[in-house]
């Protein structure tokens, strides 16, 4: 049999998932069912608790149901703007400066909460873009432009511009650690 034929594909982006993927499902469905099994344990021995706990957990679903339909939307627009060919040009393994330079910008420019990038960097992964342009995007991620003008006002101005500076050349380290598999992935 091919490799294909042990291959499913996910529900929103049609990205391939191999067998590995498909056994961390059973470990994410072992997790639900301990969790359940404490909510009735709880409800079970203090139902004045499992209350409270259902009310703190209904709030915090309801905050993050626009952020996962955001996420789930931002995938299935990047499956329609950007194909596997593109993706390989620009975060493949010939971009080059241009890559990195792509990824520190982008993680530089990148607001909102930290797992939605991860989701969208799974998918750029699965079209070509190298793990070490998505670690530099990660490293990245810490420098904050609108909070930049607060770091000087607590720290300084040449505080403010050698951290940053530090922090984008390590980000380019790091990335290349990854490049030369000495961070195995």
């Amino acid at each position: 049999m091919k490799k294909a034929d042990f291959q499913s594909t996910g529900p929103v982006t049609g990205a391939k998932f191999g067998k590995k993927e498909r056994r961390g499902g059973k470990a994410n469905l072992v997790f639900l069912g301990v969790v359940c099994l404490a909510y009735l344990l709880v409800a079970a021995t203090d139902s004045a608790s499992f209350v409270q706990c259902l009310r703190l957990f209904s709030r915090l679903l309801l905050r993050i149901l626009p952020v996962l339909a955001g996420v789930y939307i931002l995938m299935f627009l990047f499956d329609l703007l950007f194909k596997p060919k593109s993706v390989v040009k620009y975060l493949g393994s010939g971009s080059g400066v241009k890559g990195y330079l792509i990824a520190m910008l982008s993680g530089i420019l990148s607001a909102g909460p930290i797992y939605v990038w991860y989701s969208m960097l799974s998918e750029l992964k699965e079209k070509g873009m190298k793990n070490s342009l998505a670690a530099v995007f990660l490293y990245n991620r810490a420098i904050k432009l609108p909070l930049l003008p607060l770091m000087v006002y607590y720290f300084g101005g040449a505080f403010t511009i050698a951290i940053t500076f530090y922090m984008i050349l390590f980000s380019v380290l790091i990335g290349l650690l990854f490049q030369l598999k000495v961070i195995e992935t």
